[in-house]
């Protein structure tokens, strides 16, 4: 009678929990970070527990953000303009969208990879939707024939990974991929480009701050835009710079 009795209070007791409002609030959370994790699949890589976004409201200004607007580069524009998607928490979307010509953009709650590179340049004054089309009309037998084409596509041509990856090769500051050795070669601001173990191709821009070892983050979306130290992640295929004379 004892054991039932004890049965009872618990079972009373674990009802009495379920009922209170932070544990049906902390169960939500739960689900909510397990279910961005599985959106890295894609990658073959899950991040770990201790990887967290960065945002404005939880940190100190960066370098950049401490320069007065006035002031600001080229290469501050487009660390700020890739920062802001991590602000937003935009969520990875490659979908094929039709969007307008020139200026055109997906959803801003959305984007692949690519999105961060193209609105953080964007951010700066520069349509990478305009300037890869452009090239792809007046050479388009040198970019990848990767997906059956006759001719460019302003819908997606410049979301595309290796059309990124050319159009860099052709009029970007290509830099090199080693970084430890050359630290001091990747500046705030430069565009990296990854293969995944699987194949797929990523990138990211690099980040004006750092690790302890003095390797800077970088902010990408391979599930939701981050801000992050994943630099030496995967194999770098690709390290580029903007050039006044773009």
């Amino acid at each position: 009678m004892v054991a039932v009795d004890v049965e009872a209070q618990i079972c009373f007791k674990e009802i009495n929990l379920m009922k209170k409002p932070w544990v049906i609030v902390s169960l939500l959370i739960f689900t909510v970070v397990l279910l961005s994790g599985i959106k890295y699949c894609h990658s073959g890589f899950v991040p770990p527990i201790s990887d967290e976004i960065i945002r404005q409201t939880s940190i100190m200004p960066s370098p950049v953000e401490k320069i007065p607007p006035e002031q600001r580069t080229a290469r501050d524009l487009i660390l700020l303009g890739a920062r802001q998607e991590v602000y937003n928490g935009t969520i990875y979307d490659a979908s094929y969208q039709v969007i307008t010509y020139p200026q055109g953009d997906v959803s801003p709650e959305r984007g692949a990879c690519t999105d961060v590179i193209i609105r953080a340049y964007r951010n700066a004054g520069i349509d990478l939707q305009q300037l890869i089309h452009e090239d792809m009309i007046k050479n388009f037998n040198l970019y990848p024939a990767n997906w059956g084409l006759s001719a460019p596509d302003p819908n997606i041509d410049h979301r595309r990974v290796p059309n990124q990856i050319t159009y860099m090769q052709r009029h970007a500051l290509e830099l090199n991929i080693e970084v430890v050795e050359e630290l001091d070669k990747w500046q705030w601001g430069d565009v990296v480009y990854w293969r995944f173990a699987n194949g797929d191709q990523h990138c990211g821009i690099i980040s004006d701050r750092t690790n302890w070892r003095g390797i800077p983050l970088v902010i990408h979306n391979a599930g939701i835009a981050r801000e992050e130290d994943c630099l030496q992640r995967w194999k770098i295929i690709g390290h580029f710079r903007y050039q006044e004379n773009y």
